[in-house]
């Protein structure tokens, strides 16, 4: 018994020493973060991060499992490791900054699984910033077609951290970011899942991405996906007793999670992290893992700032469609013939009035939605014919509005909404873009609101992912960029696509108007839903109250004035939207002054105090100037921020134009109440500057002439 007990110690110590020489350590290029790849007894695959010596991913498995086929999830031995160190700099076409570097070590595992002959690869890259790594199927005999079941990469936490979080779903982040320990989730999960036109929750634990924690110790963690191209959008089931994280892949229509055809990659998971939460919002990781862009000339894409015939809809002033008809077929209506309604917005000599204030104020494009037939009858109907993205309504004379906007050097924005159906659409692109080209429209507005038609498949399933590429490939090809609403959430994939200029994707200025936007919104987002790309947040609401456009509607704008003004700077944006009406603004011109003069496109930005759910301030440098924007934002308690203007150019002096928050402006009881005052700064000028409940600043930082 004796000799039998040392064999079986002797025998459990080869394996020990036999699995320590199967783990491979990789380190980010500074040395504090730590990546280690091992494969547990039975061959499972494994990896840890640390940061600084603390656990940020505790020991988390790896795998995919498959439909009608042994999973790749275990029985695996290492065939080949590679490991590489890769140092580059590019320029975005449009960005944050002007240079981004891609700075990364590598370590790329070949994985045999000797029971069914086939192998993977698991590429791991870490940075300064954090961690990416993705599953590569090279092409095999053994392994040619195969269908994902589920997969099941995990991200074990080292404790109940504070998430920042919204409900997993198939088909919509229109929900209100949830602030709760992760052992909390399950409990607030019932009032998490709000109203939406398309929605599909899966799991009382279910949870998005971009997933924004932090741990008692302090680390700032994201937990996100880079270059989700021909694959399922991935969602989180997370285990609330032992606080793992696993990825969920969202379902097609029959179910299946993936159809892959070797050679093939998933997308990147990506884990940012840092103690100092303004590195967060620095990170470029999730664009570094994309691929350069696919176009030889990126010329004609620009970055916009815009006005439109929108919000006046948004909030019932006026209507999309041009009568009140129901039970509409396209093709056997004559609309030149019926009633109009008399509340349609998108009328010719209505559309001359935004595109007059856009070329008196210096704006670049002018938007406008429901200028063509088929607003009457779509919505929540399943139909697969509802607008052939061409004909206008009687009242909207296309060819008159092209020129009167080519004399006021002014573009018009293409609206596309599809009703959700994707097979519709497709059918029209081609049809839709050269109508575009004609006209003269070079970006478009595309919309999926409702179920997705054919029914069953989801917003996010790997069919609509395919689309929403193909649709960017198209548009590409008329050189037409893109503003995608109701789509998937921002992977980065801009930096591939870079008429990619605008994600909707999450709740946007539209649901002030619906009921509110909690007031801590816009000091979350940045955190959460941005790391994957910019969002077309539509900010500048300078009316607060609802009601003044239209008496039946009761919800406010939770934000002050001058926080408004804030969000330009805050919520980055090629694309950036004076939202309200032009009258609005007539009543406050020395305050829109900020929003004409803002930049959307940076040379530097700095992140210059931050915390999640709290308060965000951000100073940017406009491409190819001197001049430089800072905007603050702060939750519902209102606070005094405290910053200094190191950033400036030494030697140099300046003057910073600073509109504030009033000492009563509160983002309920006195909205826009504001002050505007102006101070000669330089780069050792400390400021500290009151924000009201809800409130924040705007400065403008212009070099003393």
């Amino acid at each position: 018994m004796l000799n039998y007990t040392r064999q079986l110690l002797a025998l459990c110590c080869l394996v020990l020493l036999w699995n320590n020489a199967q783990a491979q350590t990789i380190k980010s290029p500074n040395g504090q973060l730590t990546l280690t790849f091992a494969l547990q007894n039975d061959g499972v695959p494994t990896y840890r991060l640390t940061y600084k010596s603390r656990d940020v991913i505790k020991t988390s498995k790896l795998g995919l499992e498959l439909k009608n086929a042994p999973s790749l999830t275990s029985g695996f031995a290492v065939g080949e490791s590679k490991q590489r160190t890769f140092d580059e700099s590019w320029t975005p076409v449009w960005g944050e900054v002007k240079t981004i570097r891609n700075h990364y070590n590598e370590l790329a595992v070949t994985l045999a699984q000797a029971a069914s002959g086939r192998s993977i690869r698991v590429r791991f890259r870490v940075f300064d910033d954090g961690l990416g790594f993705r599953y590569e199927f090279p092409r095999q005999a053994k392994l040619d077609y195969f269908t994902i079941k589920e997969e099941r990469t995990q991200f074990a936490l080292a404790g109940d951290h504070k998430a920042f979080w919204l409900p997993g779903d198939y088909d919509t982040q229109e929900y209100s970011t949830m602030t709760s320990k992760l052992s909390e989730v399950r409990g607030l999960m019932k009032s998490a899942v709000t109203g939406n036109a398309s929605q599909t929750t899966f799991s009382p634990t279910g949870l998005q991405t971009p997933l924004m924690l932090k741990s008692q110790d302090g680390l700032y963690i994201n937990i996100h996906e880079a270059a989700l191209i021909d694959y399922s959008c991935m969602n989180l089931e997370l285990d609330d007793k032992s606080f793992v994280l696993e990825s969920h892949l969202t379902p097609d229509a029959v179910g299946d999670k993936g159809l892959i055809q070797t050679p093939a990659l998933s997308p990147w998971r990506t884990v940012i992290v840092s103690d100092k939460a303004g590195d967060i919002l620095e990170s470029k990781l999730v664009l570094n893992l994309n691929e350069p862009t696919k176009f030889k000339d990126t010329s004609w894409i620009k970055p916009v700032k815009y006005v439109g015939v929108w919000w006046e809809m948004i909030t019932g002033k006026s209507t999309w469609s041009y009568t009140n008809m129901d039970n509409i077929k396209l093709d056997s209506v004559d609309f030149r013939t019926v009633k109009p309604n008399g509340t349609h917005g998108a009328n010719t000599a209505h559309v001359k009035e935004y595109i007059d204030f856009a070329a008196l104020h210096g704006f670049d494009a002018v938007l406008v939605e429901g200028w063509n037939t088929g607003w009457e009858d779509w919505f929540g109907k399943h139909k697969d014919y509802v607008f052939d993205f061409v004909t206008p309504y009687p009242d909207f004379n296309v060819a008159e509005l092209q020129q009167y906007a080519a004399s006021k050097k002014v573009k018009i924005i293409m609206h596309h909404e599809t009703s959700g159906s994707v097979r519709n659409y497709e059918r029209h692109l081609d049809s839709a873009f050269t109508f575009m080209n004609k006209y003269g429209y070079n970006a478009v507005k595309t919309g999926y609101v409702g179920d997705i038609v054919p029914l069953g498949h989801h917003h996010y399933d790997q069919w609509l992912i395919n689309h929403y590429n193909y649709v960017l490939e198209k548009a590409a090809a008329h050189h037409i960029m893109v503003n995608g609403h109701e789509a998937v959430r921002p992977t980065g994939l801009a930096r591939t696509y870079p008429n990619l200029i605008g994600n909707e994707a999450a709740r946007g200025t539209e649901y002030e108007s619906f009921g509110g936007n909690n007031a801590d919104h816009t000091t979350i987002l940045p955190f959460t839903r941005l790391i994957g790309g910019p969002m077309d947040y539509t900010p500048g609401i300078f009316q607060t109250k609802i009601s003044i456009l239209n008496p039946k509607n009761n919800s406010f704008v939770h934000s002050t004035l001058v926080r408004q003004m804030a969000l330009y700077v805050t919520m980055y944006s090629p694309l950036q939207m004076a939202a309200d009406l032009p009258e609005h603004y007539n009543q406050h011109l020395d305050a829109f002054q900020f929003i004409k003069d803002v930049a959307v496109d940076w040379d530097e930005t700095h992140v210059l105090e931050a915390e999640p759910g709290d308060y965000i301030t951000i100073a940017r440098k406009a491409k190819g100037k001197s001049s430089w924007f800072i905007g603050s934002t702060c939750d519902e308690n209102g606070r005094t921020s405290n910053i200094n203007l190191s950033f400036l150019d030494p030697g140099k002096k300046y003057v910073a134009t600073i509109y504030a928050d009033a000492k009563d402006a509160h983002y309920e009881k006195n909205p826009q109440a504001y002050t505007i005052r102006k101070m000669p700064v330089t780069r050792k000028t400390k400021l500290a500057q009151y924000c009201a409940p809800g409130g924040g600043y705007a400065i403008s930082v212009m070099e003393a002439r």
